[in-house]
């Protein structure tokens, strides 16, 4: 390492622990000289120590870097008791700030740049937003936070478990891409449960919705159909989230097969983008018209989501897959547009990749266009058959309602533009 490097690593250690200094250094502003522990020439150097025993742990071993550790552990200590003692207060943030410092400060000479970077300016964002955190600590639920960690069991526990290959005798099913779907679907209800609660019910069922399209407009479809039949009067604010769901899935999907082959921009742009629009002036009509008309309390959420619910839907979707495989298998030779109406119903993106990848070389662009649009149908169909099945009446009626009338435009512009 050459001596421009090492000064630029140093420099770095020393930023680092400057930048938490300023942000120790601003949360204690009121304290008179003497006062603090630690400011911001302390935490400076307590960054530029990292570095510098970091650098010389090379040397003398990486032995030496552990003692520097445990030496300024034990010399800031003291330090941190006295100040706890005079503001009568029991915390350890500033201790365990310290520390950090230090271990980011040799990272950045012995480890990466960019990430000790990264985890510093992170560091110093939860350092800053203390009241944030801890309010939004003190207005936890219970629910909310079971739901949270089952959350993050099934994504980082459980999903890596999973075998990332198909397991059944006619290659349909993998478990691992089965669950991710399950952990989407249980993201989208606590996504849309969160929104409710930040940005009211109305907007924030649209805001969850319209995130949620970008990701799967299905999960989006099966968390609203299950909050219907909870909260009956709030159906026309869940119908409004759907459609905008669906909506920006209408456009992702789209986008992809522009994006992958341009010559598709004629063709897929003049068919889907009537019924996205469509969509997205229903899905505002629904809002606007729930506003006006509401006589029902507010959305009283009392789930993020039921695992019971996600689990019964991811068996749902490995006989959907079963059986896309098992026809796709019999119609593939023929052609693909079958495939697309089978395999649409559960995931549009493989179709319309597929499609849109050998636009050109293998099929042209209308029939590509063709097999992507019938893609789309048949993923439809398939979301509102769920909201059919799993939402009430009065949500099922309007959504099938809306269902109808994109399929509709879609056939007049198919018919015009086609």
């Amino acid at each position: 390492m050459d001596a421009l490097a090492i000064l630029q690593k140093l420099f770095l250690a020393l930023a680092v622990g400057l930048l938490v200094g300023v942000e120790r250094g601003w949360q204690e502003r009121k304290g008179g000289p003497g006062s603090r522990a630690a400011g911001v020439r302390t935490f400076a150097l307590i960054g530029l120590l990292g570095g510098l025993s970091a650098l010389l742990s090379t040397v003398a071993g990486p032995l030496f870097l552990g003692f520097a550790f445990l030496a300024l552990t034990g010399g800031l200590l003291p330090f941190e008791w006295r100040e706890a003692d005079l503001a009568n207060s029991a915390s350890a943030t500033g201790t365990i700030a310290g520390l950090v410092t230090f271990a980011l400060g040799a990272f950045a000479v012995i480890g990466s740049a960019p990430a000790a970077a990264a985890c510093a300016i992170a560091a110093t964002i939860i350092l800053a937003e203390r009241k944030v955190l801890h309010d939004f600590v003190s207005q936890l639920t219970w629910k909310e936070l079971r739901s949270a960690l089952l959350l993050l069991t099934m994504s980082f526990v459980l999903l890596p478990l999973l075998p990332d290959r198909t397991v059944d005798p006619w290659g349909a099913i993998n478990p691992r891409q089965l669950w991710l779907m399950m952990v989407v679907i249980a993201a989208v209800s606590y996504v849309g449960y969160i929104c409710v609660r930040v940005a009211g019910e109305r907007a924030g069922l649209i805001y969850a919705g319209s995130a949620g399209g970008l990701v799967s407009s299905t999960a989006v479809t099966l968390a609203y159909a299950r909050m219907s039949k909870t909260r009956p009067g709030s159906a026309l604010a869940l119908c409004a989230g759907t459609t905008a769901a669906w909506a920006v899935s209408l456009l992702r999907q789209a986008t992809i097969g522009i994006v992958i082959a341009p010559a598709l921009l004629a063709p897929i742009g003049a068919v889907m983008g009537p019924p996205a629009l469509v969509l997205a002036a229903v899905g505002l009509a629904l809002y606007l018209h729930d506003g006006r008309n509401r006589t029902q309390a507010p959305l009283a959420l009392s789930d993020p989501f039921e695992l019971g619910e996600v689990l019964r839907f991811g068996l749902l979707l490995a006989i959907v897959l079963l059986l896309a495989k098992l026809s796709g298998g019999a119609t593939h030779g023929l052609s693909l547009v079958p495939l697309a109406a089978v395999s649409g119903l559960v995931d549009v993106d493989p179709i319309t990749l597929s499609a849109a990848r050998t636009t050109g070389a293998g099929i042209t662009a209308p029939y590509a266009a063709t097999v992507i649009l019938v893609a789309a149908g048949a993923n439809l169909a398939f979301k509102t058959a769920v909201a059919l099945v799993l939402g009430t009446r009065s949500f099922a009626l309007v959504m099938l309602a809306t269902a109808a009338t994109a399929a509709a435009c879609a056939a007049a512009a198919w018919f015009a533009f086609g």
